[in-house]
């Protein structure tokens, strides 16, 4: 799948990001967070996402071993992404899939993930 730059919001608006990537990994995780809130995340480095707006009406959750910040509009409450080091120690974004602009997540393939277990 080719990289692209898609656009990416909360649901009021307040938060815009652009991230580029090529949707060719995309999970669906299954622990409490991701399955309570119906992520379909991609992850990409830092230097692939660009908030737009919107940095200031977020709230940060961290659950469990406080690693990924959960970051949600405080308007709205929608999570479009979160942030966290990844294996390599580089900041890295999860971002969910569903907050993209038009992409539809029927035509992805998806890879569920096992994530109660970890």
């Amino acid at each position: 799948m080719e990289q692209k730059t898609h656009q990416g919001s909360c649901h009021c608006g307040k938060v815009k990001y652009e991230v580029k990537t090529d949707l060719s990994s995309v999970i669906e995780c299954n622990c409490s967070i991701c399955s309570r809130a119906g992520y379909l995340l991609t992850f990409v480095p830092a230097d692939q996402f660009k908030l737009l707006s919107g940095e200031g009406a977020q709230k940060d959750y961290l659950f469990n071993k406080h690693h990924i910040h959960h970051l949600f509009c405080t308007d709205c409450g929608i999570h479009s992404y979160a942030t966290a080091a990844g294996k390599d120690g580089k900041p890295m974004f999860a971002v969910n899939v569903r907050c993209l602009e038009g992409v539809d997540p029927k035509s992805l393939q998806i890879k569920a993930v096992d994530g109660k277990s970890l």
